[in-house]
């Protein structure tokens, strides 16, 4: 392996449950039952503005104005990150420094959209250890398709099939996988399903156990599926 390549939210930063509360609010809003509005937050989560308008008309109308839906809640959330700031996940430091000391080059795919993601990096200090980076809408097909995890492996200079892509949601999975990178799935809000179980290479509770088996030499030993 050559490069690795991670999602940002869920992945990186906290900031999945951020989005998964502020998507509740407006479902409630809008009047979505609570039960289908948390159903809806999984298929949602990792994927572009564009895959998710498409997903939420084909289930409530084509009049459907998930423009409005997504911009009310991306401000709120915004505003509530601007008070109180964004969580890194436990371990990205720790997996970011073991990488560069092994010569290995890291890569970002977000379907985040360049401001709001690249903000978020700079507060945090994150930004300058990642050698490539592909925000939202800089390929033509976002998540689940894999144009976002060619990208980063062609920015980085190394074929997929010599790079890791980290992923905790579903349609990011799928992403890496169709790519060709070996997929691994850290946990956060979404639970493996039996479709991430075939997808994902291995899957992993937090990045320290990803750190773990590399620094292991990538056998197998603490992935859920062994």
């Amino acid at each position: 392996m050559k490069a690795v390549v991670f999602d940002m939210d869920g992945v990186i930063f906290d900031s999945e449950k951020l989005y998964r509360k502020h998507w509740m609010i407006t479902g409630k809003k809008w009047g979505i039952p609570e039960d289908e509005m948390r159903k809806l937050c999984n298929l949602i989560a990792g994927a572009t503005k564009e895959v998710n308008r498409k997903l939420m008309q084909s289930r409530y109308g084509a009049d459907f104005d998930y423009d409005l839906f997504r911009k009310e809640t991306m401000d709120r959330m915004d505003e509530e990150i601007r008070r109180e700031g964004l969580t890194v996940k436990p371990g990205v430091t720790e997996l970011f420094s073991w990488l560069k000391d092994q010569g290995l080059r890291i890569a970002l795919a977000t379907s985040t959209m360049r401001e709001r993601a690249e903000g978020n990096l700079i507060k945090a200090g994150l930004l300058p250890w990642f050698d490539a980076v592909i925000y939202g809408g800089m390929v033509e097909n976002g998540k689940p398709a894999p144009d976002i995890y060619l990208k980063a492996c062609e920015e980085l200079g190394v074929d997929p099939q010599e790079a890791i892509g980290i992923e905790d949601s579903i349609n990011g999975v799928k992403s890496s996988h169709a790519a060709g990178l070996y997929t691994i799935m850290v946990v956060d809000l979404i639970e493996p399903t039996e479709e991430t179980r075939q997808l994902a290479n291995a899957t992993y509770d937090s990045l320290y156990e990803v750190l773990r088996w590399l620094e292991e030499g990538g056998r197998t030993g603490c992935s859920r599926q062994e």
